[in-house]
């Protein structure tokens, strides 16, 4: 569906402006949303009760409403402002304004653009390969195998396809996938397509913050998303099958390592979601890092809605 970057106020948001009077004396907590979801997903509303418990004053916020005055929250936590994604720099512009911004504003630029999978791999994180294609390079597709493409910023798998290239079709139409985003100046991803997501899935972790920084809180299961090639049809969200997963030593191990490599450090963080897949051998691969929007799928885990409204309480702290 189309982003026009218009701000509409939903239900939930009046509600909660029509009662902040009521609220004064209270931290002020903005929960960064896009236009679309001025209400907030509907994972992200369970944390607006346990945030009320702890006398916490949250609201849903479009980030790019220009009406907001952002030095009016002792905090502001990006949420779902999933429509950034095509305007990347103004969205990392924009994120270097709010003054009180979890997570930080330098989390967010180096996050917003996927190359930082190719600084974590130098360290030492197993990680998906990756090709990367520049704007105007020319690329040839392999003669076989299956392949995901997708562009270095994206949220919510738009524009991004799965590719099996021994099928002449499937060539061209991910050439023309390339081209389309070398069109529009965006830089490429080429990555092998991981089977085990089709039997194994993809297992996300989530840490939230602690007192002494961050805490491992629970994991999810995710079916696999991509059928087949992206025609370039325009969609913001696409349905995932989520499931509540035990996390292995191993998963908790490379989870550990990706987030040391983390520029200022994970003790910052308010959270982080790590996503894997077994690779060839069954080890788990690390196919993305999420600090800027990540769903948090807090309605899969016990407890997990008063632990994010705990770690947002650890932030007010630290900046009390």
């Amino acid at each position: 569906m189309a982003v026009d970057g218009a701000t509409h106020h939903g239900p939930l948001r009046d509600t909660l402006i029509n009662n902040r009077q009521s609220a004064r004396g209270k931290p002020r907590v903005a929960l960064v949303t896009c236009s679309e979801l001025s209400d907030l997903d509907p994972d992200d509303r369970l944390v607006l009760a346990p945030l009320a418990a702890r006398g916490i004053a949250a609201e849903p916020v479009v980030w790019d409403d220009p009406a907001v005055d952002w030095h009016a929250y002792d905090l502001a936590v990006l949420r779902s402002p999933w429509d950034y994604a095509l305007r990347r720099d103004e969205f990392v512009a924009w994120a270097r304004t709010v003054p009180s911004l979890a997570n930080p504003a330098e989390v967010v630029r180096w996050n917003t653009d996927k190359r930082y999978l190719a600084e974590l791999s130098a360290a030492g994180v197993p990680t998906v390969p990756t090709t990367w294609v520049a704007p105007g390079e020319s690329w040839v597709a392999a003669q076989s195998g299956e392949y995901v493409l997708k562009p270095a910023v994206s949220a919510g798998s738009q524009d991004t396809g799965r590719y099996d290239l021994a099928d002449p079709e499937h060539r061209e139409l991910a050439v023309a996938h390339v081209r389309r985003l070398s069109d529009a100046g965006r830089l490429t991803m080429v990555q092998p397509y991981l089977h085990a997501v089709d039997t194994a899935g993809e297992t996300a972790l989530l840490f939230l913050a602690g007192p002494d920084g961050l805490r491992f809180s629970h994991a999810i299961c995710k079916g696999p998303m991509l059928t087949g090639p992206d025609l370039g049809v325009e969609g913001l969200y696409k349905v995932e099958d989520i499931g509540a997963r035990t996390a292995t030593p191993q998963q908790l191990a490379v989870a550990e390592k990706t987030l040391a490599v983390v520029p200022g450090g994970p003790e910052r963080l308010l959270y982080a979601r790590v996503d894997l897949i077994p690779g060839p051998d069954g080890s788990p691969v690390l196919v993305e890092l999420e600090l800027t929007e990540p769903s948090l799928f807090i309605g899969h885990a016990d407890g997990a809605p008063d632990r994010l409204a705990d770690a947002i309480a650890t932030h007010l702290a630290r900046r009390a």
